[in-house]
């Protein structure tokens, strides 16, 4: 409930979206302890699934039978724009690859991990508890602050140093605000990498 009011069909759908979207959180995780931040190995075994997404997708778009067969599995998940359009987990998996490709191993752990626990949250507490809209978005300062401060905590947490952690959690946050048509899986991680990666030559990354 928020307000004292039921939350809105919508509403619950984008809760189920992100009670999903979190669990992305294993592929920086993985990375990191499973592949020992080895970013060949990371790319090889990712990119085969990120081009098989894409090309399911746009066979998806271009094929009327199969969108059918493709929207009464994954409907429940999918945004009113994903009809037409890739879905969040075909520019998931995309981002990944280019955010371990291009950024720094503890830059991609922390910018990727970013992504699935502060931008989960964000709308997790937005629509929960969201009442003060901040101008220009249709953010909420409540889903703000809850990705701001999961980011930092976990930063803290995976060993970041704390300076690097602060400026990637702020990156994250707004990255998660700007209102720019890219999605946020994309946008999200990728301009974290590029203000960690600037910061760097600033602040050490880690302790």
């Amino acid at each position: 409930m928020k307000g004292g009011l039921l939350l809105t069909r919508r509403e619950m759908k984008e809760l189920y979206r992100k009670s999903i979207h979190i669990s992305s959180i294993a592929l920086p995780l993985a990375y990191r302890y499973i592949l020992g931040y080895n970013k060949t190995l990371a790319i090889m075994i990712l990119f085969p699934f990120a081009f098989a997404a894409v090309v399911i997708e746009l066979i998806r778009l271009e094929n009327k039978t199969f969108k059918r067969i493709f929207y009464r599995v994954f409907g429940i998940m999918m945004r009113k724009h994903e009809i037409f359009d890739l879905t969040g987990a075909s520019y998931l998996l995309t981002s990944t690859v280019f955010t371990i490709a291009l950024f720094p191993r503890e830059i991609a752990f922390a910018a990727l991990s970013f992504l699935s626990l502060g931008d989960t949250l964000a709308a997790i507490f937005g629509i929960r508890f969201g009442t003060r809209k901040i101008r220009g978005t249709s953010k909420s300062l409540e889903g703000s602050l809850a990705c701001f401060t999961s980011c930092l905590a976990y930063a803290l947490i995976f060993g970041l140093h704390p300076g690097m952690a602060l400026v990637g959690a702020l990156a994250a946050t707004l990255a998660e605000l700007i209102q720019i048509p890219i999605n946020d899986n994309v946008k999200m991680p990728i301009l974290t990498g590029i203000v960690m990666s600037i910061a760097s030559v600033f602040i050490p990354i880690t302790v």
